[in-house]
């Protein structure tokens, strides 16, 4: 549950948008719509039941015109703009979930590894009918994450129906300090590394970089690497286009192509020699977004990785950050991105070269089954384990690692593609 500052290919994309971006229309048709809007403003302001401030209805006005453009627009306030930047570096008090309006409905993306929410039971897919008794029905997707955001140590009371389900159930979620460490990185056999993005900030690229260069130590050579984008909703635009650039010497990344020329641009890799060479594998999901399909397009396109798992979410486009005179601020749909050899995955998605859905392997069979459209959550915590014996065992990270590929059938394709199918690979 973020909502991204800075250069967001998920959420936000500052821009400098000239006079040109916003052309003047004849005169009749930009004052008659003005005048209704005076007359129905002038009708509320006289007549409506309890008192109610010019400032009020034009705040609502602006929320209810950018709702109608497209489930990403939306108005901020001053308290809402400033609470953008939290989510892209150091941590904010919550309960750990990304979500969005997905068909009017508030929706859970992905709970967060190692969270209040991941721990209590959250699941990607999840719709969220009621926030502290207060039906989420008519409520904007800002408001939602002013209402579950709060102070740790606090409780947050939610209302939700499984995506393969009708029957509502409660669970009250106590808030924490929810840290933004976006790569946890383990190795899954000698030779080979599991690193796993959980989102895109500020310091993804520095953390993924820190992970690889990390891995040689005691004489091991890095054979190959598996990149996991599984329940990865987006974030930063720059981050992305860095965290591709890691992986390729050369070429375009991703395009951004909006209704002006001003706001086309082409991110290329920079080629400095200092990319990871050896073969690769991306795990991808129903729950990877936005700049996790920024990056797993561009290594498809080059043919740089194989894709493993299922079609990503399918959010293709770009919203720009507007603040306003008085500390509010925008954000607007302002283009949308393309791949490498030109495709717009708006609506679409990226297709994996390896079509692999998720098996249930463990006994817990509450969990989403293989056929949801919002994936089971990440699999890398350590399972639940009856014996005190086999949890201080699971605690080691080896272990975990057999763990998980005892029960992620996507991630033992990926061990097994990047160890003995060929993959492209460059010398640096």
């Amino acid at each position: 549950m973020r909502l991204l500052t800075k250069v967001s290919c998920s959420l936000a994309v500052c821009l400098t948008l000239g006079s040109a971006a916003f052309a003047a229309k004849p005169e009749e048709d930009r004052f008659a719509p003005l005048k209704r809007f005076s007359q129905v403003m002038d009708l509320v302001e006289n007549h409506y039941v309890k008192p109610v401030t010019r400032n009020e209805l034009i705040d609502g006005a602006i929320v209810g015109m950018l709702q109608q453009l497209d489930p990403h627009s939306s108005f901020l306030s001053k308290d809402e703009f400033k609470e953008m930047q939290v989510s892209t570096s150091g941590e904010f008090g919550g309960i750990g979930i990304e979500i969005s309006m997905e068909n009017g409905r508030l929706t859970v993306i992905s709970p967060i590894d190692d969270t209040p929410a991941d721990k209590a039971g959250i699941k990607a897919g999840d719709v969220i009918l009621e926030i502290e008794g207060e039906s989420t029905q008519d409520m904007t997707l800002v408001d939602a994450v002013q209402k579950i955001r709060g102070p740790k140590g606090k409780a947050v009371s939610l209302t939700l129906v499984h995506k393969d389900q009708q029957k509502p159930f409660k669970v009250k979620v106590v808030r924490d300090t929810i840290p933004i460490v976006s790569v946890k990185s383990n190795e899954v056999e000698p030779g080979y590394l599991y690193i796993r993005l959980t989102r895109f900030n500020e310091n993804t690229t520095a953390e993924l970089k820190q992970a690889l260069a990390d891995y040689p130590k005691g004489g091991k050579q890095l054979k190959g690497a598996i990149l996991d984008l599984r329940n990865n909703p987006g974030g930063l635009l720059d981050q992305a286009v860095n965290v591709s650039d890691v992986f390729l010497p050369t070429g375009q990344i991703v395009s951004i192509k909006g209704k002006n020329q001003e706001q086309e641009k082409v991110f290329t890799a920079k080629g400095d020699g200092a990319d990871m060479a050896a073969p690769l594998v991306v795990l991808i999901n129903a729950g990877s977004a936005s700049a996790s399909e920024i990056v797993a397009g561009a290594l498809k396109d080059h043919k740089r990785a194989l894709l493993v798992g299922e079609k990503t979410f399918g959010k293709g486009s770009v919203q720009t950050v507007i603040p306003l005179a008085d500390g509010s601020g925008i954000k607007l749909t302002t283009a949308l991105y393309y791949t490498p050899n030109g495709r717009s995955i708006q609506a679409e998605g990226i297709e994996p070269d390896f079509m692999v859905p998720l098996q249930d392997t463990e006994s817990d069979r509450d969990k989403l089954s293989a056929n949801h459209q919002f994936r089971e959550r990440d699999l890398t915590r350590h399972l639940e384990n009856k014996k005190k014996k086999a949890a201080d065992a699971a605690d080691d990270p080896k272990q975990k690692m057999i763990d998980q590929l005892a029960r992620d059938n996507q991630l033992k394709l990926a061990l097994e593609l990047v160890k003995y199918f060929p993959i492209k690979t460059y010398t640096p």
